[in-house]
C-alpha cells in the first residue's frame, strides 16, 4: 500500500532525536510524514490542506505550541492537533482542549498509543475535511448570487410560490421565474428542495 502522500502528518519539535523517531514510527505504518524543529518553520510556507494531522511540542523556543494553535486555528480549516506535553504541561495541554485541540500525550509516550491517537485523528480529519470542502464550495456558489438573487433565494427557501415572491418584491413573476432558474444553475441545484438540502449540509443558514 502507497503511503498517503495527501495529508501529510506535520511533526514539530525542536528536539531533534524526538523528530526523528517519530517520523520513523509514522513512517512504519505507512503514513508521510513532514517535521519541523520550529513553529516558525511549520508556518513559513503552512497550508492546512496539506496536513491530516499535526502534532505539536507544548514547549518550544521562540514561538510554543498553544501559540502556533492559535496562528492555525486563523486559517480557514485546522487540521486535528496533538500536544506532546511534560508532565508539568498538562494543564496548558487541557486548556487547549477547550480551545478546540483534538488530545494531548504525556511524555514518554507509548509508540502504538502514539500511532492509535494519530491515526484517529486521520480519521477524523476526513470528516471534518469533508464537510470544510461542501462548506467551502457552497459559500463560493452563494457568492455568485447577485442581492436580489439572495432575497429570492430567502423566500424560496422559505416556501414562498413564485406569484407570493413576486408580489413580497414587487416585481412580475416572471422576473421571479428567471431568478429561480439563474439561483438552481448557479447553486448546481434542480429543485428548491435540494438547496435547502445543500445549505443544511454545509451548514449554512438559508
Amino acid at each position: 500500500m502507497p503511503a498517503n502522500l495527501e495529508r501529510r502528518i506535520g511533526i514539530v519539535d525542536d528536539d531533534d532525536a524526538l523528530r526523528d523517531a517519530l517520523s520513523w514510527l509514522f513512517s512504519t505504518r505507512n503514513h508521510s510524514v513532514s517535521t519541523f524543529a520550529s513553529a516558525e518553520e511549520l508556518l513559513r510556507d503552512y497550508r492546512p490542506e496539506d496536513f491530516g494531522c499535526l502534532v505539536l511540542d507544548v514547549r518550544m523556543p521562540g514561538m510554543g505550541g498553544i501559540e502556533l494553535f492559535e496562528q492555525l486555528k486563523s486559517y480557514s480549516y485546522c487540521p486535528p492537533v496533538i500536544f506532546l506535553t511534560g508532565h508539568g504541561d498538562v494543564p496548558m495541554a487541557v486548556a487547549a482542549l477547550k480551545e478546540g485541540a483534538t488530545d494531548f500525550i504525556e511524555k514518554p509516550f507509548s509508540d502504538n498509543a502514539m500511532v492509535d491517537l494519530v491515526e484517529r485523528c486521520l480519521a477524523d480529519d476526513l470528516t471534518r475535511r469533508g464537510e470544510w470542502q461542501t462548506r467551502t464550495s457552497v459559500s463560493q456558489r452563494l457568492e455568485t448570487l447577485t442581492p436580489r438573487e439572495r432575497e429570492v433565494m430567502k423566500l424560496i427557501l422559505t416556501g414562498r410560490l413564485n406569484k407570493q415572491i413576486a408580489d413580497d418584491l414587487g416585481i412580475s413573476m416572471k422576473t421571479v421565474e428567471v431568478h429561480r432558474a439563474r439561483i438552481l444553475e448557479k447553486m448546481a441545484v434542480k429543485t428548491a428542495m435540494e438547496l435547502a438540502a445543500l445549505l443544511r449540509e454545509a451548514g449554512i443558514e438559508g
